[in-house]
């Protein structure tokens, strides 16, 4: 199983955890995210963390003291402790993202990259994205970029489709 699938299969469970428990999503989506910046500010922390000559018994002692001083969430805390304990830290950037795209599945939110020839204003964005809504039947996050060698129009992309 490569770490991309299992960190898919943990934020999975993450979530789902979360909804049962009625906790807020991107309330624990931020601490993750920040405990994974905790990690690339100090990489002496991360290379002791992931090195496989240090115990596995000393990586959750660390990860316990870690989590009682950050104050996160039990959900997020018991997941944490249990990576250390299965020496799975690794997957911690891969389970970030695979959360953040699995909430914004749960939400009914897709991203759409739109790329345009010269620059577009605000209100031709909101209408673009307004179209796009209509047509995916789910709310959508816009990003907008420019492209000089496109002679013209709007390309907009959400996730493999193109439009």
């Amino acid at each position: 199983m490569t770490n991309k699938t299992a960190a898919l299969r943990y934020a999975r469970a993450l979530l789902d955890v979360a909804i049962k428990e009625r906790a807020p999503l991107d309330t624990i989506g931020d601490e993750l995210a920040a405990f994974v910046d905790l990690f690339k500010q100090n990489p002496s922390l991360e290379k002791v963390m992931l090195h496989p000559a240090v115990p596995v018994p000393r990586k959750r002692a660390v990860m316990v003291a870690l989590v009682e001083r950050a104050r996160l969430s039990p959900i997020l805390s018991k997941l944490l402790v249990l990576l250390a304990e299965r020496d799975r830290l690794v997957l911690l950037p891969d389970l970030l993202s695979a959360y953040r795209e699995r909430v914004l599945d749960h939400q009914q939110i897709v991203r759409a990259e739109v790329t345009t020839a010269s620059p577009i204003g605000p209100d031709r964005a909101q209408a673009i994205e307004r179209g796009l809504t209509k047509v995916t039947g789910r709310t959508v996050r816009l990003g907008v970029r420019t492209d000089p060698s496109l002679i013209g129009g709007v390309v907009a992309r959400i996730g493999d489709t193109i439009y």
